[in-house]
């Protein structure tokens, strides 16, 4: 006869196999579904810029990351904590091979770059994406935090962030009203950058003004130099895309020497500035937003917030 106590014994794996969906995993809600992960993943691939650097600032040092835009392999501000990270392809084309060879336990990555091979991440690990990689970068965070299992390090990050924006906005005082004009150089074509890109929103959220033609919702949109002079404000940042061959730093010395250009009040003023084009549009995440927060501290003089 079986006792009560070996009863209880033979009926604990069955117990722990009912339970298991709810002790070692979680379920995300993300942009394409509900996929359940694991409580605290170890081995985190990230299929973009902004995720793999949202992951340090988390603590968590994903075993294979995409390779950072323009870097051999990962940008100069990551360089250091990827050191032991696989290179896992390119942002556009992530190395599904090595992606599986790594054994990962999570993979995140974006709708709009790897919606079509979503499926095949999913056969290899738990996959959580996001919509965009935008100036949203903020609800991003908290996504791949969730996923990561690690909100309470997001809110501490995200308050940190807020801190420097206030103080900043405290010692800008009525600077604060200032125009700041965003112009993104790309060899073949420019951009005017509006307020929903990821600089857009760096300034927004200190408060600055926009020139008229920018302040808008949207990403960006093309600019010839006949729009130059809707540059025109308080001050102007600018940036290129450099990937190597030169052209887009031709390109930004050409629209810099043009009379249009050099007739703007601001650069008569001498308030136009050139800042990474990694910081203000690449990278994409918090650390990125850290070092815009650093550039416009150095612009208006201002003591660092760090």
């Amino acid at each position: 006869m079986i006792t009560r106590r070996l009863f209880s014994l033979l009926a604990i794996p069955a117990m722990l196999t009912l339970l298991a969906p709810t002790a070692f995993g979680r379920d995300v809600t993300h942009i394409m579904g509900t996929t359940t992960v694991p409580d605290a993943p170890l081995r985190i691939v990230a299929l973009t810029n902004e995720a793999t650097e949202d992951l340090l600032a988390l603590g968590i040092v994903p075993v294979g990351a995409v390779r950072s835009a323009n870097a051999n392999p990962w940008f100069d501000h990551v360089a250091a904590q990827l050191a032991d990270t696989t290179l896992v392809g390119e942002e556009l084309a992530p190395d599904m091979e090595t992606i599986a060879a790594l054994q990962p336990d999570l993979i995140i990555g974006n709708k709009k770059r790897h919606e079509k091979i979503y499926d095949q991440l999913s056969a290899i690990a738990p996959t959580v994406f996001v919509e965009n990689i935008t100036g949203q970068w903020r609800e991003n965070l908290a996504v791949y935090a969730e996923a990561a299992g690690k909100t309470a390090e997001a809110e501490v990050a995200l308050a940190d962030y807020q801190r420097r924006v206030t103080a900043i906005q405290a010692a800008l005082g009525e600077r604060r009203a200032e125009k700041v004009g965003l112009v993104r150089f790309i060899a073949g074509q420019n951009y005017a950058y509006d307020n929903d890109s990821f600089s857009g929103s760096i300034l927004r959220d200190i408060g600055f003004g926009r020139p008229q033609a920018q302040d808008k919702p949207g990403l960006a949109e093309p600019i010839t130099k006949e729009r130059i002079p809707e540059l025109d404000g308080d001050r102007l940042l600018y940036f290129s895309y450099e990937t190597g061959d030169g052209l887009a730093l031709e390109e930004e010395q050409n629209w810099l020497s043009d009379p249009l250009w050099q007739n703007l009040a601001v650069a008569k003023a001498g308030h136009v500035y050139g800042v990474s084009d990694t910081v203000w549009a690449t990278a994409g995440g918090i650390l990125a937003a850290h070092l815009a927060l650093d550039d416009i501290e150095r612009i208006y003089e201002i003591a660092s917030t760090r």
